[in-house]
């Protein structure tokens, strides 16, 4: 049985068990019953259904493996004893045509049987599985409804289970964002064993370009970081001096003096901008803000580049209004009204109010706000590449084309390198430098937000 229909199967059976608990948990006295009826029904759901969706997890981790090693170990010793890699692609070829399909036509013998031996192998482990999870499912509906009892604590049981589950679900989520960390921080370390870290942090040449052999004529390439780092600040300060304004103006007005017909059609709108693909913002930047930002130039005499600094960081600015926008309006709108009545009682105006009162009030989510669209500026990539260039410039005039720290790692790892030579390994340096600028910025927002947060009754 394929697994979507082994699937489809299995979750139909779980639904069934459901209604089979709650029916039995009804036919008894409900007065005598420890727990709601549905509980009962999602106990049985839970013995019928955990066990086999965990086998199906350890098939699916162990299956290919297995039976690689099975076809492996019935092929001549000639093949058996390769390199590890020459047996890889052995065994990739087999599956290729396995799946493909051609197997008679094939008229490599080793091949041919190999890959017919793969075949009966897959074969039968598919119908072990489906064997397997149903009977294991079965078993597991049979103990559930047999739990099925006045005294039995089902709400307890159900809960403690969905509590173990949250816990790996952000289990899950914490040893990925440590594995992340982890598989940076090493390459990383490999990468300041052929280049020192002073040079890295220190220098103001950036030519990653290096000879991938000994028999070709390249350059040794150079790793100061120092232009990518301040074409990422410019950029990014560039952004920001245009979304913080535009950001809180609009927040103030949306959350003080629009009205709230008004509100529930400006709100909705301005956060379409923060769902369009950053591709299309790269188009735009590209074909219509840089052309306008050199022709202006030209026309008062300043010489713009094509890509300028200037270009992407408008279109980025535009990008980030409503991580702004819609975070400070929160905030504002959090702020209790009992201390806009107050400054009004006190003879203030309404722009006095919001000046003195509600904006100090809101400022913890207000910059938070800001750090938050600073480190999505800061990890822009599209609109650097497509309106901004890829030449790593030690300049900070917004009028000349410049690059960042995302733009230089999506180069760095594109196209056939060798992944253990420098060029390579600078994308991931790059990329715990830029991890750290992006910690060191949630640090600062947490800070203010601890430092300055005022709690209301």
């Amino acid at each position: 049985m394929p697994i979507n229909t082994l699937l489809i199967s299995l979750f139909s059976l779980l639904l069934i068990a459901y209604f089979i608990g709650r029916s039995r948990a009804l036919s008894l006295n409900k007065k005598e019953l420890h727990s709601r009826p549905h509980y009962y029904g999602y106990l049985v759901v839970l013995w019928a259904g955990l066990p086999a969706l965990g086998l199906l997890l350890l098939w699916a981790g162990f299956n290919s493996i297995i039976i690689d090693h099975l076809v492996i170990a019935q092929l001549p010793p000639n093949i058996k004893n390769t390199p590890p890699e020459q047996l890889s692609l052995f065994i990739n070829e087999i599956q290729y045509l396995t799946e493909s399909g051609d197997l008679i036509q094939e008229t490599d013998l080793v091949k041919k049987e190999a890959a017919f031996y793969y075949q009966s192998l897959l074969e039968r482990s598919l119908i072990l599985k489906t064997t397997l999870v149903f009977s294991i499912s079965f078993i597991g509906l049979f103990f559930g409804f047999k739990q099925i009892q006045k005294k039995t604590r089902a709400r307890n049981q159900v809960e403690h289970v969905i509590l173990w589950a949250m816990v790996f679900c952000a289990s899950i989520a914490i040893l990925t964002t440590l594995g992340i960390i982890l598989s940076v921080l090493f390459e990383s370390l490999h990468f300041f064993d052929k280049v020192p870290a002073s040079e890295f942090l220190l220098g103001t040449q950036w030519s990653p370009q290096t000879a991938i052999r000994a028999d070709q004529v390249g350059s040794s390439g150079t790793f100061g970081a120092i232009p990518l780092f301040i074409g990422t600040l410019l950029i990014s300060s560039i952004a920001l001096i245009i979304a913080v304004p535009l950001g809180l103006m609009t927040a103030i007005y949306i959350a003080e003096y629009a009205s709230a017909r008004l509100r529930t059609f400006i709100k909705p709108t301005l956060e379409i901008l923060a769902g369009i693909p950053t591709v299309v913002y790269g188009f735009f930047a590209a074909l219509t803000v840089a052309p306008f930002i050199r022709q202006w130039g030209e026309s008062i005499g300043l010489n713009v580049a094509s890509e300028s600094a200037l270009a992407a960081g408008s279109v980025m600015g535009i990008m980030i209004i409503p991580f702004i926008s819609s975070l400070s309006d929160d905030a504002i709108s959090a702020v209790p009204q009992s201390l806009r009545d107050g400054a009004y009682g006190m003879g203030a105006t309404k722009s006095e109010t919001i000046r003195q009162i509600i904006i100090p009030a809101a400022l913890p989510g207000i910059i938070g706000g800001i750090l938050l669209a600073a480190s999505r500026a800061i990890g822009e990539t599209m609109i650097v590449v497509m309106a901004a260039g890829l030449s790593a410039h030690l300049s900070i005039n917004p009028l000349e084309a410049v690059t960042t720290v995302t733009v230089q790692i999506v180069t760095l790892l594109t196209g056939d390198q060798a992944f253990d030579s420098p060029k390579t390994l600078a994308a991931f340096a790059l990329a715990l430098a830029l991890f750290f600028t992006t910690l060191l910025l949630n640090f600062i927002a947490l800070w203010v937000i601890r430092k300055y947060r005022e709690q209301y009754d």
